[in-house]
């Protein structure tokens, strides 16, 4: 059912990796441009462009686990893909923000580079929830 508390949470993770994208920034270079998600596809480097489709596909993922409450085991599983997609996110990002290779000159850290951190919380509390309402259902299916 969609009034669940896993849904809450998928939701706001859903927001969070889709549409937070858009408000804060990544980074700010030594010119002073911020650096957001969307900037990622008119850039040559590939890992970049990687790194958005990420944030997408993680917003995507949450997004289609709301609506998969009748298979809770289906929605356990694509949340464990959203989270599997948001370390892998979250590696990239820090790759790009220890100033690897000289390829970007990060100054400053935007509050962006926390996104996949705090989308793999409210995933991790909504695969808890999952989990607890699968219980609830065996313990009933067991007694009748």
């Amino acid at each position: 059912m969609i009034q669940r508390i896993q849904t809450i949470y998928l939701l706001l993770a859903t927001l969070l990796s889709g549409g937070s994208i858009f408000l804060f920034n990544l980074w700010v270079n030594n010119e002073g441009i911020k650096f957001f998600v969307m900037d990622a596809f008119n850039t040559s480097n590939t890992l970049l462009i990687v790194m958005a489709v990420l944030f997408f596909l993680s917003a995507v993922l949450t997004f289609v686990a709301v609506f998969q409450f009748k298979k809770r085991q289906l929605q356990f599983v694509i949340g464990r893909l959203a989270i599997l997609t948001n370390f892998i996110l979250l590696g990239i990002l820090v790759y790009f923000s220890q100033n690897l290779s000289g390829e970007i000159n990060v100054s400053e850290k935007g509050i962006g580079l926390l996104i996949p951190i705090l989308t793999i919380v409210l995933v991790v509390m909504a695969n808890k929830a999952i989990k607890k309402d699968e219980e609830l259902v065996k313990s009933v299916d067991r007694l009748r």
